[in-house]
């Protein structure tokens, strides 16, 4: 995925911009398109910076327990073709 420019905490502080202000103008003051203002609306509808903070927290302990899952679930399979295994 390509890196945006700005940081989600950045593009909320701009949408809340937008919400006071033409679209227009705040996306020609910024540099982007109406349409990136519209997407990231899609995207960070109703979340403040600090919500983004957390989500994203939120976000990378959740990829970090599912990765332990499935290595927990990786070491039951092989214990499990061991212990099936005559010696």
């Amino acid at each position: 995925m390509k890196k945006s420019r700005y940081s989600d905490e950045q593009i909320v502080r701009i949408l809340r911009e937008a919400d006071k202000a033409p679209i227009a103008e705040v996306a020609k003051k910024h540099g982007v398109s109406e349409q990136s203002i519209y997407s990231w609306r899609k995207r960070f509808s109703g979340m403040a910076a600090d919500d983004v903070k957390e989500f994203k927290a939120l976000s990378q302990e959740n990829a970090r327990l599912k990765k332990l899952l499935a290595e927990r679930d990786l070491e039951i399979e092989i214990m499990k073709e061991i212990a099936a295994k005559k010696w």
